[in-house]
């Protein structure tokens, strides 16, 4: 259970704020995360890691000379957004371009890609290498499809070594690759984690039991299995990944990199009496041991679990593995003395330019601001509930970044409704907000989806109803773009029904309200009936069993959300 905190919701921003505090001499703040403190060589390539906060160690804990020259870190087990990537990667670079690295899970794919496509519009170059070790959470024939957990280690480590070594991005995204094709890692967990303010674990294991498998967010593990010994677990660990070796590698002779990871409750002297027997059994299997890792690395939050990471190095992988690396959290060999970053570089965030609007479309703005005002009363009412759904065979993180997102989209609307803005531009200001501040897959879509409604809106006019379904349907488009579908268990199943109901009702002449309280039925409808359905995408996929019977976070959400319009809609003007 976490004890000591102030607000959750600020829980995230407030540790980062006390780790720059502490850790001044490897990092300094900058928006979305942490950039080094210290100089780089101009022209080396800067690599930028990250993910959701909950994971220390990782991942501002390993920016510094020799591993990551900044990390984007966001709420807890939340991806950071696109924005927050993309700030903390303009801070990080250096002339050498940008490699961006992170654990292989669906919002940070989003945002980082988005990041990237960012960046790259900007002229800074970038290469990306997701980390997929998790060998529980997807067969071999899917190796792309699995998560990223501790071999995250192996993959920054080496790609940092080869960037200060000079090497061009193409040749350190390559490392990267090598690295992460190389690695392997599997987990287990006596017992979930509880996120700051919550009353119950994320999930929980029976007294007696281990869950086998599990992820490093609070997914269910794949199995469960009475708690071994110490020896048991290591012949467990071992067995699992020694069944499974990359393409090439033979293990009698091979060198390898044993990291026999801490989740956040397991103490260090005990998992130094499991990795006694880990050695003796790589020893006996034929393998050399090479500088192994036993600690906290990668954590849970306060999970009591372990995880074993097998990192099958080459002579290369090996020489980089090895080389300096000095970090707030990991350091390896002689420091390497670095000058202060220069005060100036740090830009100020600039305020967002709003654009001139007729009185129409500012008379619109104002209703789009009670509209968002609705829907964070609604999303403040239900957060519980929303992480409960999501938790059943999820993170359980939904509804607190729904609440983070709708709070921040309604903050800067209302700043851009007092500079003048019309319902186009704070439509996008909305987007912009709640996708920066929430992050996560959710965080993606609904900025996404909003952004896309207002470029359909505009500054002009007042928008008709003819105008708000065009603009749905644009913002449906552009959520179906990050690939889901309807029947995958996503909001898509409550979108899409609104979208083809609210543009059908519209069509036959029912004025903007009637025509959204048919489509909200219709989405509400179609958000109850994904219980019946399995996850086909994100986190909830790999435990998809757990989530039949239990109706989509995401799709439940939306109903909400568009239940709460609806009210405002029936409201004179």
């Amino acid at each position: 259970m976490t004890r000591l905190f102030n607000d959750p919701a600020r829980f995230a921003d407030e540790m980062i704020e006390g780790f720059v505090a502490a850790n001044g001499r490897w990092v300094r703040r900058v928006h979305g995360g942490v950039a080094r403190a210290t100089t780089s060589a101009p022209g080396t390539v800067a690599l930028v890691v990250g993910g959701g906060s909950g994971h220390y160690p990782a991942f501002g804990g390993l920016v510094g000379h020799g591993v990551a020259a900044g990390a984007a870190m966001g709420n807890l087990f939340a991806s950071p957004s696109a924005q927050q990537v993309a700030a903390v990667a303009r801070a990080s670079h250096h002339g050498g371009g940008v490699l961006l690295s992170y654990g292989n899970y669906a919002g940070d794919v989003l945002n980082f890609d988005a990041a990237q496509r960012a960046l790259e519009a900007e002229g800074i170059p970038v290469r990306t290498v997701r980390v997929t070790d998790d060998v529980a959470s997807a067969g071999v024939d899917e190796r792309h499809r699995r998560r990223g957990i501790a071999g995250d280690l192996c993959v920054f480590k080496t790609a940092g070594a080869a960037a200060e070594q000079g090497r061009s991005l193409d040749e350190v995204a390559a490392v990267a690759e090598r690295a992460n094709e190389r690695t392997r890692s599997f987990g287990v967990a006596f017992s979930g984690c509880s996120l700051p303010g919550a009353d119950e674990p994320l999930f929980t294991v029976p007294e007696g039991r281990m869950a086998v498998g599990m992820g490093i967010h609070g997914e269910r593990g794949i199995d469960e299995t009475d708690v071994p010994s110490a020896d048991e677990l290591a012949e467990l660990l071992v067995g699992r990944l020694l069944a499974e070796v990359p393409d090439g590698v033979e293990v009698a002779g091979a060198h390898v990199v044993p990291i026999l990871n801490g989740l956040g409750s397991v103490k260090y002297e005990e998992l130094f009496v499991v990795f006694r027997r880990v050695q003796q059994l790589l020893e006996a299997a034929g393998t050399v041991v090479v500088e192994p890792e036993v600690g906290e690395l990668v954590t849970s939050f306060d999970m009591a679990g372990v995880s074993l990471t097998l990192f099958w190095s080459d002579a290369e992988l090996e020489e980089l593995w090895a080389a300096p690396a000095d970090t707030p959290a990991y350091r390896k060999g002689a420091a390497v003395p670095a000058g202060r970053v220069d005060a100036a570089t740090l830009a100020a965030d600039a305020a967002t330019a709003i654009p001139p609007a007729s009185e129409e479309s500012q008379e619109a703005a104002r209703r789009v601001a009670e509209a968002l005002a609705a829907a964070r009363a609604t999303i403040d009412e239900h957060v519980d509930e929303l992480g409960r759904i999501d938790a059943v065979a999820g993170d359980g993180d939904h509804g607190i970044g729904m609440q983070r997102g709708v709070h921040a989209a309604g903050a800067a609307v209302a700043d851009a409704l007092a500079r003048g803005a019309g319902a186009g531009t704070l439509l996008a200001v909305a987007g912009d907000a709640w996708s920066d501040r929430a992050g996560g897959t959710s965080g993606a879509l609904w900025g996404a989806a909003l952004t896309a409604l207002g470029r359909a809106v505009g500054d002009e006019e007042r928008p008709a109803a003819v105008t708000v379904a065009r603009g749905v349907h644009a913002a449906a488009e552009a959520i179906l773009a990050f690939g889901a579908t309807v029947g995958d268990k996503t909001m898509v199943d409550a979108l899409v029904p609104f979208d083809a109901t609210l543009t059908a009702r519209v069509e036959a002449g029912d004025d903007l309200a009637a025509a959204w309280a048919t489509a909200t039925a219709a989405a509400r409808e179609a958000a109850d009936a994904t219980a019946d359905l399995l996850p086909r995408m994100g986190r909830a996929r790999t435990h998809a069993e757990h989530a039949v019977g239990t109706p989509d976070a995401g799709a439940v959400s939306f109903a909400l959300v568009a239940a709460a319009v609806l009210a405002t809609l029936a409201v004179p003007a």
